[in-house]
């Protein structure tokens, strides 16, 4: 038997389910599903400090335990002396396995070690079924070790779902855990 990551295994058996009754879709393959989930920081400074980037790119990987990529700038901008090509950020993709293991370890983990967490806000969506959110201190997740930080920094993740409205990417990742705010 192989390993089954805890949400894909409960997604399979309780969630797909659930939407199934919910939203009463008539194919198994309309159930939304979550695709990938990107984590993404601008590193400004990078334009200054080359080694800001190496930083954040060994933070992200040893986040997500999948290698991390410095994204490049694509144009130049005087004022911010920056020239195309450039690293001014970092990304991490995560589908599959690794990104149920991702998704666990953020629900049940770093969120409730957020000082005075209240839920995540549920204005997040982009009409699409894609949800964004932002976090704005990289030390919530245990693997990072507050004594190696140089810089406390924030991060963008973005879950992208197969949904088509706001409403049922809403109800796809409330059942996978994400802890929305009530109204």
């Amino acid at each position: 038997m192989s390993y089954l990551p805890r949400l894909k295994g409960e997604y399979k058996e309780r969630i797909a389910g659930a939407l199934q009754a919910e939203f009463s879709y008539k194919n198994v393959m309309e159930i939304p599903k979550l695709q990938k989930i990107v984590l993404s920081r601008g590193v400004g400074g990078a334009v200054a400090d080359k080694k800001l980037i190496d930083y954040a790119l060994e933070e992200f990987t040893t986040i997500t335990g999948q290698k991390a990529v410095a994204t490049l700038s694509k144009k130049d901008v005087a004022s911010f002396k920056l020239r195309k090509g450039m690293p001014i950020g970092v990304k991490v993709t995560l589908r599959g396995d690794r990104m149920y293991e991702f998704l666990d370890r953020f629900v049940t983990v770093a969120l409730p070690r957020v000082r005075d967490f209240q839920g995540i806000k549920a204005d997040g969506f982009d009409g699409r079924g894609n949800y964004n959110l932002g976090i704005t201190e990289q030390i919530i997740f245990p693997e990072i070790n507050i004594d190696k930080v140089n810089k406390i920094s924030g991060m963008d993740i973005t879950f992208v779902t197969s949904a088509d409205t706001d409403k049922e990417a809403k109800s796809l990742l409330a059942e996978l855990g994400l802890p929305f705010k009530k109204n």
